[in-house]
């Protein structure tokens, strides 16, 4: 009805997760060298948030390519792998959430007892990083708003950049000022940025894990639409959940009117209200149960 498996998962997107990978990568060494160079914290903590946005990116595309497996005829799996889209970006999240835990803890020792630092390659490496950010920013704008797990990539793109920013900053005082506690005071604004990001990510997941109705549906006017199609007289056990995200399903008990007796009033019946569903409301799957008048007294025992 209306969107392909695709569009759930970000497979159209494989390919620009791909290159921002790659330049996630070359960040990454970059900026672990020059830490090791200079012994910058700040720098070593965007490297490792690199590193775990890299590896989210990595789950990312594993869970588009696992996802377009199963769901085959026989197969116990009958929606095949498109939650894994989700639980890639569960762990994702708890990783982030790890590191922002690791760099505080390793900022805070740094005070008090803080190394000098060469704030000109910290400075060359922080704006190399921050470059190389925008143009995954640029790459992965468009999927954010389609895809879970591209959603999470760009939204770790966006960290990576602020930390850039952060490290600028801590470059620039160095040099202008030789305050070297600078260096600390960076890695704890990467912390702080990473948490948030996290939270928010874990969040959407125990939605979807929940089967939460999305955000984009509204129930009573979904109801609305569905009773107010010709031949319906109403409708219970309604309920819409996400498989993963960008695939919304949808199933109902429908209460059709009593001239509704064969096939062939009921096929009509489905076909308004899927072209309702298909015009009004983004669903992937829509299930309906067609019903006399009275039948639902019979479901009691199973329904509440």
């Amino acid at each position: 009805m209306g969107h392909d498996h695709a569009h759930g998962t970000g497979v159209q997107h494989r390919g620009r997760l791909a290159i921002v990978l790659a330049l996630s990568l070359g960040v990454l060494v970059v900026e672990a060298v020059v830490a090791a160079i200079t012994g910058s914290l700040a720098l070593l903590a965007d490297a490792g948030h690199v590193l775990g946005d890299s590896f989210g990116i990595v789950m990312a595309l594993a869970a588009i390519t696992v996802a377009q497996r199963g769901g085959g005829p026989g197969s116990r799996r009958t929606f095949g792998y498109q939650r894994t889209e989700i639980l890639a970006a569960g762990l994702n999240g708890l990783i982030l959430l790890g590191l922002a835990v690791w760099v505080t803890s390793s900022a805070v020792s740094r005070f008090g007892d803080a190394p000098e630092l060469d704030g000109g390659l910290i400075l060359v490496a922080g704006a190399t990083g921050l470059v190389v950010n925008v143009v995954g920013l640029v790459l992965l704008r468009g999927g954010s708003q389609e895809s879970l797990n591209v959603r999470g990539a760009y939204l770790e793109v966006v960290g990576d950049a602020l930390g850039s920013v952060a490290v600028l900053v801590s470059a620039v005082v160095i040099l202008l000022t030789g305050w070297y506690a600078a260096d600390a005071i960076a890695s704890l604004t990467i912390a702080a940025m990473i948490v948030p990001r996290a939270v928010s990510l874990l969040r959407d997941v125990v939605e979807v894990l929940l089967e939460s109705t999305p955000e984009h549906v509204d129930l009573a006017e979904l109801r609305d639409h569905i009773v107010g199609t010709d031949g319906v007289k109403d409708v219970h056990d309604l309920h819409v959940w996400t498989i993963t995200s960008g695939m919304p399903v949808m199933s109902a008990h429908v209460v059709v009117d009593d001239d509704v007796t064969g096939m062939v009033e009921a096929h009509a019946v489905l076909d308004r209200l899927r072209g309702c569903l298909a015009e009004h409301f983004d669903v992937e799957h829509s299930t309906f149960q067609i019903e006399p008048a009275g039948h639902r007294d019979s479901e009691h025992h199973v329904h509440h």
